[in-house]
């Protein structure tokens, strides 16, 4: 059968056989919207461009481990390339971070927080970003897997609630109550650690 007629888990599937030309479809269908969820968190293109690529070489290397169920709750493939890609991000905003920490003292205006390079954010609220995205994610790695799943379609990758209950194949009901609920889990585990959303 030809790539095209694939859906998305049997790519993954065939690229994890070492099939480039289903990986080659996986990076067709999803760059696109995986650049941009790069480009949001990383705020550069060039570096969400980075991002990508390490993406998806990481997904070509590790595509035999995506299981489409876990503890018994379904886990869409885009979702599963969504975590890669915002974990890549994660790294790549901690690791601005730990730069522009240790350029500080030559290049910024003084340690209370100034303005490295005119750029507009500087290394305290970098590393700001980096440490509160790092508690949003130890949270959310808490969370139930539809509470999970449903968070990350919505706000990762931008579905409405009608969008997110046909990609998870459940009721809109429902999903609006995993989102409400998971929002609400996610608030209070936060909050236990002097986070806000």
């Amino acid at each position: 059968m030809k790539p095209d007629g694939l859906t998305l888990q049997q790519l993954l599937a065939e690229a994890a056989r070492g099939d480039h030309a289903a990986f080659a479809s996986v990076y067709q269908r999803t760059h696109a919207h995986l650049f941009g969820l790069a480009l949001r968190m990383l705020g550069r293109e060039q570096a969400a461009e980075d991002v990508l690529q390490e993406a998806f070489v990481s997904i070509w290397k590790s595509a035999a481990q995506y299981r489409s169920s876990i503890d018994g709750h379904e886990v869409q493939p885009m979702t599963w390339l969504i975590a890669i890609v915002r974990n890549k991000a994660l790294d790549a905003l901690r690791a601005r971070a730990r730069l522009k920490e240790t350029e500080l003292p030559e290049e910024g205006h003084g340690g209370d927080g100034a303005t490295v390079h005119g750029s507009g954010a500087s290394a305290l609220d970098l590393l700001t970003q980096a440490s509160r995205a790092l508690h949003i994610e130890g949270c959310l790695n808490g969370l139930e897997g539809s509470y999970r799943q449903s968070l990350a379609l919505a706000y990762y990758q931008g579905l409405s609630h009608s969008e997110v209950a046909a990609q998870m194949g459940a009721p809109l009901g429902s999903v609006k109550a995993w989102i409400r609920r998971g929002l609400e889990k996610l608030k209070a585990c936060l909050a236990t650690q002097g986070t806000s959303l």
